[in-house]
């Protein structure tokens, strides 16, 4: 079962990459296409085209630091996500102003209309509760970051 407030669940094998430094906004978004690529078999150019395509709609990072990238992509089987934690923020445009160091790329079939916009939800609601934020950041390795997101029972913490 499923927790309302987590998203492990969306993510796949390549899906968490940790305190990776990039340059800018757009360094981001070519490395969150890259790691979806693997996950999803969509080629990384076309992911990358769809989510900038998808940025000059509206500004896709809501403050404190967080962001969820986001598109629907022809082709692609099912809802999955790609979470990037940086080493340091980058600026992004976000609401706040704030750079951005946590940051949610969400891709989902085209047709997958509902499941879109619950996908969204779902991940927005952990982006914007510090608690869970908190923990992101502060997780040590992926399988820690991964319960900290999930619903606890979606995923299986590896032994240490």
């Amino acid at each position: 079962m499923t927790g309302q407030s987590g998203f492990a669940d969306l993510l796949g094998n390549d899906g968490v990459v940790l305190d990776v430094v990039v340059a800018d906004k757009a360094a981001l978004f070519a490395l969150l296409a890259a790691h979806a690529e693997h996950g999803c078999g969509v080629p990384a150019s076309l992911l990358l085209e769809r989510v900038r395509e998808r940025e000059t709609l509206g500004v896709t990072g809501f403050g404190q630091g967080a962001a969820i990238p986001h598109a629907r992509i022809p082709g692609l089987a099912a809802v999955t996500a790609v979470l990037a934690r940086l080493a340091t923020g980058v600026e992004y445009g976000a609401l706040d102003g704030e750079p951005v160091d946590v940051a949610v790329l969400l891709l989902s079939p085209e047709g997958a209309g509902a499941d879109h916009l619950k996908a969204l939800a779902r991940i927005s609601r952990a982006l914007r509760d510090p608690a869970s934020l908190a923990a992101i950041r502060a997780a040590k390795g992926e399988s820690a970051l991964r319960h900290a997101i999930g619903a606890g029972d979606t995923t299986k913490q590896r032994a240490a």
